[in-house]
């Protein structure tokens, strides 16, 4: 009976130790997705400027500005001016763990086209609180805030459009939801939902697919916010919104087969660009004159 007990003793603590590492091993991984440590706006700046020409944000008149969203958190951003004085606006959204100055690789093509251009920090990012990342929910909402500021600020001969890249396209899509009354949106290389990209980052780091589960409600207990709550494609159903999604085909961070998901659940105008050989977020650096001809032309279809 004693040695009975005591190997029921044994086992207890094993279990109980178990817990303990798997529960410790949730937490991280949890903290790890949803928090993690993004880029400072001088350390984007750094890498943005190491790997194209940023000089021409130098010679801008810019405007900063602060949005408080819906739910009283601040929004922090610049306005680009255009050289050449235009009633055209684009509001560009970065992607994770960047900050504002990652869509001037962006804002670089749209100055070109005659746009003015709004460069924001995601919730979380750069100069903004630190809170968690909930993958388009909060974002697609602070963003669709924005877009009413400026409807507001600039007035009704004003044209806004979207763009986004990954994260920040995520957070155009799901914008979606709250308005609709703009010109069009880009999503580049944006995720239809998240559970399928952290799968994949989760095969590549060897941790069983089995965590989906458990992870879904770490986030539901810890921030209200289930993972599986967390899917942009969910605006399309009744999207009018015109819309060019972007994706490189050779992204095995955020599949391709994310944007032909959203691009065949689009009940508005839509486009899709794959581009060859470019990675994720790679797209305008491997080939930007196909990026920018393509952007042209889908905004120019727009017009006729």
């Amino acid at each position: 009976m004693i040695i009975k007990n005591i190997n029921i003793s044994i086992l207890a603590v094993i279990f109980i130790s178990i817990l303990i590492l798997f529960l410790a091993f949730v937490s991280m991984l949890g903290k790890n997705i949803f928090y993690g440590k993004g880029q400072s706006l001088e350390e984007s700046m750094e890498w943005q400027s190491e790997h194209y020409d940023t000089s021409f944000y130098n010679g801008l008149q810019k405007e900063e500005f602060t949005v408080k969203s819906y739910d009283s958190y601040v929004l922090h951003g610049e306005i680009l001016k255009n050289p050449t004085p235009s009633s055209k606006y684009v509001i560009i959204s970065h992607g994770h763990k960047d900050t504002r100055y990652g869509s001037l690789k962006y804002a670089s093509i749209y100055l070109s086209l005659g746009y003015n251009c709004i460069i924001y920090d995601l919730r979380g990012h750069g100069a903004n609180e630190s809170t968690f990342c909930s993958y388009s929910v909060r974002e697609g909402k602070d963003l669709a805030e924005i877009v009413h500021f400026f409807q507001a600020k600039l007035g009704r001969n004003a044209e806004i459009g979207l763009h986004g890249e990954s994260l920040g396209a995520a957070t155009t899509i799901a914008s979606l939801n709250d308005v609709q009354n703009v010109s069009f949106a880009v999503a580049d290389c944006g995720f239809s939902d998240i559970e399928n990209v952290l799968e994949v980052i989760w095969r590549y780091s060897h941790i069983p697919t089995a965590i989906g589960p458990v992870m879904n409600q770490y986030a539901k207990l810890h921030f209200g916010i289930p993972i599986s709550a967390m899917r942009p494609i969910d605006s399309l159903a009744k999207n009018q919104v015109p819309i060019l999604f972007i994706h490189g085909e050779a992204d095995q961070y955020i599949l391709p087969a994310n944007s032909e998901r959203m691009y065949e659940a689009t009940k508005g105008k839509r486009d899709l660009l794959l581009v060859p050989k470019a990675g994720h977020a790679e797209s305008v650096f491997v080939n930007k004159s196909l990026y920018t001809e393509k952007l042209k032309d889908f905004l120019s279809s727009l017009a006729s």
